[in-house]
């Protein structure tokens, strides 16, 4: 056995509903804009842009919500997760949902919008506005053999009781099938990938204290209190 310089990571784990086995994270994948904002906002010919997040930004969606360093514009944003449970390349979508798809969690991708903006200015990579610690709170997993493949339902977020981001899982304007596919083609999916399939319109910012809830239709919800940043 070779040795090692120091001791490896240990893998991040997810909950798994109704079980006491542990889902562990590979890598974590971020879809663009994929719901309409806008009423009457056309329906883009080409598939949306995609990032990613480290697997130790993964953390259960409970308790404290740390406020990030480096920012004065902590961004919340609800989304349906996917968990990829038999990785490929070149995947067709219509073999998604019965051969690849493990489960499904609803996740938050929190975003230092004021990096974001930067970056976006300068033409730069948007890692520092979303590849932070904590910025991907997820719910635990739920089998797909237990929720099957959800087309429909609420994806809904507020702040201290008031709704921010409600929308619907049929307003996706890619399809979880279609998204998946076009990762594989970009990168080999390996089992226990995540995809956070986008957020719905009327993100905002949040402060400590806020109380956080939020939820995708049946598959999982959260609420979490927005800590105070620590001090330097």
């Amino acid at each position: 056995m070779t040795d090692l310089v120091f001791p490896a990571l240990a893998p991040t784990l997810l909950p798994i509903a109704g079980s006491a086995a542990r889902f562990p994270v590979a890598r974590v994948f971020c879809i663009g804009r994929n719901y309409r904002w806008l009423p009457d906002e056309p329906r883009p010919t080409d598939m949306p842009a995609w990032f990613m997040k480290p697997a130790s930004a993964v953390f259960p969606a409970s308790g404290a919500l740390p406020y990030p360093a480096d920012t004065a514009d902590f961004c919340h944003e609800i989304e349906l997760v996917v968990a990829i449970g038999r990785g490929g390349k070149d995947i067709e979508p219509k073999d998604v949902e019965a051969r690849h798809i493990w489960g499904y969690a609803a996740g938050l991708d929190m975003t230092r919008r004021d990096a974001q903006q930067q970056a976006k200015r300068a033409g730069g990579p948007w890692e520092p506005a979303k590849a932070f610690d904590h910025s991907a709170p997820c719910t635990p997993i739920v089998p797909a053999t237990v929720c099957g493949h959800p087309r429909r339902g609420a994806v809904w977020l507020a702040v201290n009781g008031q709704d921010r981001q409600r929308a619907d899982l049929s307003g996706l304007l890619w399809s979880v099938s279609e998204l998946v596919a076009m990762l594989s083609r970009s990168v080999t999916l390996a089992p226990g990938d995540l995809v956070y399939t986008g957020t719905p319109a009327g993100v905002g910012p949040l402060t400590p204290g806020d109380i956080v809830s939020a939820g995708v239709a049946d598959i999982g919800a959260l609420t979490m209190t927005v800590a105070r940043p620590r001090a330097t």
